[in-house]
């Protein structure tokens, strides 16, 4: 009976201290520990350029595995992801990494209120701490409008086919303001109703193949203008 009740006890303090963890590394700076410690110093022409991002920047390796590798991308989107989660994880999984350019691309969480309701002021704050980070530590930055969405199938009823749009208009704003390319991914996504065209998602929010198709030389041509700059 002893043993019994010793065993729950150290059970229950497992359960515990997985929990505490969990919760002090909301940010997820363990997702690319490994991966950030084992990535070499960019070699003396390497235009070495990260993806910050939630999933639609993390799918993009799946959906198109050749995309990142063949050039000297690296993929730093976590599913879910929100901008406060970002900021905390931007000097790890950006700035450590030396790059010469960070394409942020930010927001629809937020909308989603993933990690509790929020502001346009909120989000761009955040986002805008993201750009002067990159600045002060001369990286250059591409700025993307978040993808258009009609509904949140996970959070229905927040109208991001409304909000998606006013969140952009600040985006673009601060980028032109700012001398930033701003990446207009929401023109050549969205249908009539504000949501995402039907053949690029399999689920109104995420792109497809065909969806990371229409991005690829979208961001390839910001990132080109961007290193020019």
């Amino acid at each position: 009976m002893k043993k019994t009740f010793f065993y729950t006890l150290i059970m229950v303090a497992s359960l515990l201290n997985t929990k505490t963890i969990s919760a002090q590394d909301w940010a997820n700076l363990n997702r690319f520990k490994k991966e950030n410690t084992k990535l070499a110093t960019p070699a003396e022409n390497e235009n070495r350029i990260v993806f910050m991002g939630n999933s639609i920047t993390e799918s993009w390796s799946k959906f198109d595995t050749l995309f990142f590798k063949e050039n000297t991308y690296i993929n730093r989107g976590i599913s879910g992801q929100t901008t406060p989660q970002m900021l905390l994880r931007f000097k790890a999984d950006v700035i450590n990494l030396n790059p010469k350019a960070v394409v942020i691309l930010a927001g629809t969480n937020d909308l989603a209120e993933n990690t509790g309701p929020t502001s346009f002021e909120m989000i761009m704050d955040n986002i805008i701490s993201m750009v002067q980070l990159a600045n002060a530590n001369d990286i250059k930055v591409v700025l993307s409008s978040v993808l258009p969405a009609y509904d949140y199938p996970w959070r229905k009823g927040l109208h991001p086919n409304k909000k998606i749009p006013a969140l952009n208009k600040l985006i673009k704003k601060y980028a032109d303001e700012n001398n930033i390319i701003y990446l207009d991914y929401f023109s050549a996504m969205v249908d009539d109703k504000n949501g995402l065209i039907d053949d690029f998602t399999y689920d109104g929010v995420h792109p497809n193949k065909k969806g990371y198709q229409v991005m690829k030389p979208l961001v390839m041509d910001a990132i080109a203008k961007t290193l020019k700059k």
